[in-house]
């Protein structure tokens, strides 16, 4: 039985890895950390919890940890690199939700996150959990660095075409669309819903803090640097991402049905991802909730322009599902345990 600890435990994908480790059927969840509800049970918090999580919530301190297997940071950039080394050192695996190890350039992370990196040397150390690229170095790592949701969307959908060189990787476009909740559970005003709902926005459009991270991750696919050009919206919804992408065919007598054929062996073994049928459009509400990505390819009026459309739910694929992968790896369990999760309609 894995003892789980989970520091922010109160933010929707602190709470979304409350939802799915209570579900684990070979997971305790010991310790819940909030600075604000401390002392307070989880479940009186969130009622839908109750029955499934008996514990309080704790204060974030590495003394409360210590009896822990894993510990989940779901915690606001810069909090995990404060106390992850002493995690480490008890011999506790430590998978960060937040930025603060994805990056390997330290500078450029710096300039992104507007901080100093407190363990700068624990970067090197710390493996991408993308499963479907890092499986192997997952299985043997104690620190993960989770994706962040819009590099998650972005580089399954942009994988096999790269990966194969189909595509020119010097313009490379995402276009992608985002749920509210990405933007964490906070009172903010740009996030309520009476000021997204009947709405339709880009934003950072001159520079994303997960476009360092794409850039990086497809860089590494394809063995050299990518040009891309990332524009996310925020859309009027709770849940989902919704990614458009864009690459010129090399050549132009590829077929959109070799396309697909790459794509379906490219992810046959995959849990979590599902090629759709030729033709078929994704849609975000056919995988909220679940750990799934779902992902159709086209090339418009025969042009040498293939797109992919590439849709997860943020919170789950984007976040805590994924971390949950991530854990099952580490721990030896197969890695769908826990996360057969059908998606919710309507």
């Amino acid at each position: 039985m894995i003892r789980a600890g989970i520091v922010g435990g109160t933010g929707y994908t602190g709470v979304e890895l409350l939802r799915m480790l209570a579900l684990h059927p070979d997971v305790e969840v010991a310790v819940v950390t909030s600075r604000a509800d401390a002392g307070v049970r989880v479940d009186a918090v969130y009622p839908s919890l109750r029955g499934k999580v008996e514990v309080k919530f704790s204060l974030p301190e590495v003394s409360t940890l210590s009896d822990c297997d894993v510990v989940f940071f779901a915690t606001p950039n810069g909090t995990a690199m404060l106390m992850a080394e002493p995690l480490l050192a008890m011999g506790i695996k430590v998978i960060d939700l937040s930025a603060d190890f994805r990056i390997k350039d330290v500078a450029d992370w710096s300039h992104w996150y507007g901080m100093d990196h407190a363990s700068p040397d624990l970067i090197a150390e710390a493996v991408y959990g993308l499963p479907e690229v890092n499986r192997e170095a997952i299985k043997s790592a104690r620190l993960i660095a989770c994706p962040g949701c819009y590099p998650t969307a972005v580089q399954l959908g942009f994988l096999p075409l790269i990966e194969a060189g189909l595509i020119d990787d010097t313009h490379l476009i995402a276009d992608v669309k985002s749920g509210v909740s990405g933007a964490g559970r906070k009172a903010e005003l740009a996030a309520l819903m009476s000021e997204t709902g009947e709405g339709f926005k880009a934003y950072a459009v001159n520079g994303h803090r997960h476009l360092p991270e794409i850039r990086q991750g497809l860089g590494l696919m394809a063995g050299h640097e990518v040009g891309l050009t990332f524009v996310p919206h925020l859309t009027p919804m709770i849940r989902g991402i919704h990614a458009t992408l864009y690459g010129q065919l090399r050549n132009a007598e590829i077929s959109v049905e070799s396309v697909q054929n790459l794509f379906e062996t490219r992810y046959q073994h995959e849990a979590f991802v599902d090629v759709l049928p030729s033709g078929t459009h994704p849609d975000t509400r056919n995988v909220r909730g679940s750990n799934n990505c779902q992902i159709s390819i086209f090339r418009p009026q025969g042009s040498q322009m293939l797109v992919v459309l590439s849709v997860i739910d943020n919170l789950v694929k984007g976040a805590a599902g994924q971390a949950i992968q991530n854990m099952n790896l580490m721990f030896g369990y197969s890695e769908n345990k826990g996360l057969d999760i059908i998606a919710l309609y309507p």
